[in-house]
């Protein structure tokens, strides 16, 4: 039998955890080839150099792509994409995969899907369709999806939008959110245990906070951080556990900001540059909120019974369950969202919220249709015209 081999493309802490399961029954699948390429900010010391935990789960690395990213200023970014396109380039030609697996939004994720494509190798993009409109990510997603030949979407309208956009409905699968397949599958661990592997009590209120630069907001990102840690300093009986952000135009800046602020309050608040999946997703059970504009707190935490303080405009566009707060990022807004959180009322209804990305059952229904797929037939893609009704 011959293999078919399958580049899985991951850039970062996050995207990692959203691919782990899919990873993981890829390299146990006696009919696939794992060729895992490795990328962004899992190369940088600065983010904790996330390479070595993927290693310690015990994948085979095939190739890794530095970014050269210098720091997070616009041109530098742009900068990367370039010379991450060579670096793809180079690992394609050298793995020759039969599909490249390409996962959401990042400039590190353009970068894979244009090599690939150039090469002719086909794309599955998954988390295509959604919108996060306060951030260049939109921009980003929407090209992979065109440059993308099978897709997987976390829901059935952000499946609608990738057909909207000229893709064949055969080739369009919503599976569900893959990043949900943890809660079903990853041993999580109880409190106690959590408490000692990260060494910092919870107490009886505590946060998880990570807020990134929303790159296309007219606002200062560090301006809107300033305001959400003082919006936390009314909080001082809660604990703080902080992710680091990612590396975008702007993040330096936020992070000096939160290693300032933990810090100043080494007692009650711990910074951490990557918690890993199996930490992060034990803290949502734990914690009595998800605070700052992550999509974890809009796709994972609904499902962990955990509220949602959704600062900003970063994910706005983005499906939300009843358990998500949205916002303005300014200090008594979020000190209000913040009590609303913690509110006995709204606190009895989260074991009740349906969240709209699905059931976690993911990288089996992936698997299950790319064992049905003829990867070479997917170069020819026509584009599926829908009917539009203009509005004046």
């Amino acid at each position: 039998m011959t293999l078919r081999r399958i580049a899985v493309v991951t850039g970062t802490r996050a995207d990692y955890g959203l691919l782990y399961w899919l990873i993981h029954d890829l390299h146990q699948a006696a009919d696939f080839e794992l060729q895992l390429v490795v990328t962004g900010m899992h190369l940088m010391p600065r983010f904790g150099r996330t390479v070595e935990m993927i290693e310690r789960d015990g994948f085979p690395i095939a190739a890794t792509v530095d970014l050269a990213l210098e720091s997070d200023a616009p041109h530098a970014v742009a900068r990367a994409i370039g010379t991450g396109t060579a670096g793809f380039a180079d690992a394609f030609a050298r793995l020759a995969p039969d599909l490249v697996v390409i996962l959401g939004d990042r400039f590190e994720a353009l970068a894979a899907a244009t090599a690939a494509y150039a090469q002719r190798r086909p794309i599955a993009h998954l988390h295509g369709g959604e919108l996060t409109e306060g951030a260049l990510d939109d921009g980003f997603r929407h090209a992979i999806t065109k440059l993308s030949a099978l897709h997987f979407t976390a829901a059935q309208p952000y499946r609608r939008r990738v057909i909207q956009m000229g893709e064949p409905p055969e080739r369009v699968f919503n599976v569900g959110a893959p990043g949900l397949e943890h809660l079903v599958r990853t041993p999580l661990l109880a409190r106690a245990e959590l408490e000692r592997a990260l060494d910092f009590p919870l107490g009886e209120t505590a946060f998880l906070v990570t807020f990134h630069p929303a790159t296309l907001d007219e606002g200062d990102p560090a301006d809107q951080c300033r305001e959400l840690l003082a919006a936390l300093d009314a909080f001082a009986q809660a604990q703080i556990v902080i992710t680091l952000p990612n590396a975008d135009p702007g993040g330096q800046a936020i992070i000096a900001l939160l290693e300032d602020y933990a810090r100043r309050h080494p007692q009650r608040c711990r910074l951490f540059a990557a918690l890993g999946q199996q930490h992060y997703l034990s803290l949502l059970r734990c914690v009595h909120a998800v605070v700052g504009n992550s999509s974890s707190g809009l796709i994972e935490a609904p499902s962990a019974g955990c509220a949602t303080v959704n600062v900003g405009k970063r994910q706005r566009g983005r499906l939300r369950a009843a358990s998500v707060i949205d916002c303005a990022p300014r200090r008594a807004d979020i000190e209000a969202a913040l009590r609303r959180a913690l509110d006995p009322g709204f606190r009895a209804g989260l074991a009740r919220v349906r969240n709209p990305y699905g059931d976690g059952a993911v990288a089996g229904r992936i698997l299950a249709v790319l064992r049905q797929v003829e990867f070479r037939a997917l170069l020819h893609k026509p584009f599926y015209d829908v009917e539009v009704t203009a509005h004046a």
